[in-house]
């Protein structure tokens, strides 16, 4: 990353809520074609995740503190802040002298650009305001939120337009917050209710209607110039696992995440 930082754009486009099976079935099953075919060996990595919930995550992840590999360490990071004492920063890490990922990337050069999704990107409230309030610019509309049977692919239309409208020798740092796999995802499975509500089978559903459109997502961030591309969630879901619901817990289906990075080339979808 020393050495990507300063020549390529930036893409890290978190799952909000994706869960690390569901994900992984659907990749195995072919259902995910436009994702699978840039997760390296078409496969997702196991992670843990930074934090249980959105805020707390995202606040790790803008801090270099990407999901860690789900294996014994220590593990390199791709980003940190430089202080004494890391143990997970390595020659290859690059380090910012500033107090988040995002500040540090805009003294680097950058056109830091937030695309939210969930609430805590919503801008209506200070607390909405905090995450989007790093980035040069933000974005949020109803249209973009959890509500939105269509979110992402309005998203993915301002993307575009962002892109297009930023001059070509400015390196972009583009962050797009996806609220679809989050609750209510019951609308993404035909036959499905409000009454019957969300479920593990509308949680996937949602994921194949996002994989539908990233390939657009892909072709903007790569439209200029190579892209280093992060996608993961930032925490998971529980659907009645051993009595559990929701997130912001201990078990296992929060903690689990999906994570892939890998390079976009120049006109990748």
């Amino acid at each position: 990353m020393s050495q990507v930082v300063g020549r390529d754009d930036l893409l890290l486009v978190t799952l909000d809520t994706l869960r690390f099976d569901v994900a992984v079935e659907l990749a195995e099953a072919g259902r995910l074609p436009n994702l699978a075919a840039h997760l390296p060996g078409g496969l997702w990595e196991e992670r843990h995740a930074p934090g249980s919930f959105t805020y707390a995550s995202h606040q790790a992840m803008f801090a270099g503190f990407l999901p860690t590999p789900a294996a014994p360490g220590p593990h390199p990071r791709l980003f940190a802040a430089r202080f004494e004492g890391s143990e997970s920063t390595a020659d290859r890490t690059y380090v910012f002298d500033a107090p988040d990922l995002v500040s540090g990337l805009a003294d680097a050069g950058y056109r830091t650009v937030c695309i939210g999704g969930v609430g805590f990107f919503n801008k209506r409230g200070a607390l909405g305001s905090v995450l989007p309030g790093m980035f040069q610019e933000s974005h949020w509309e109803p249209e973009f939120g959890v509500a939105s049977p269509t979110s992402f692919e309005a998203q993915v239309a301002r993307a575009e337009r962002v892109v297009a409208e930023l001059p070509a020798d400015r390196r972009l740092f583009l962050f797009v917050n996806v609220p679809s796999l989050h609750q209510p995802n019951w609308f993404h499975l035909p036959g499905a209710t409000r009454e019957a509500g969300d479920s593990r089978a509308t949680h996937a559903a949602a994921l194949e209607y996002v994989d539908r459109h990233i390939g657009r997502l892909f072709a903007a961030a790569s439209s200029r110039r190579r892209c280093f591309t992060i996608v993961c969630s930032d925490h998971g879901t529980a659907y009645g696992d051993d009595g559990w619901t929701g997130h912001r817990l201990g078990h296992e289906s929060v903690w689990t995440v999906p994570y892939a990075h890998f390079f976009l080339e120049p006109g990748a979808h």
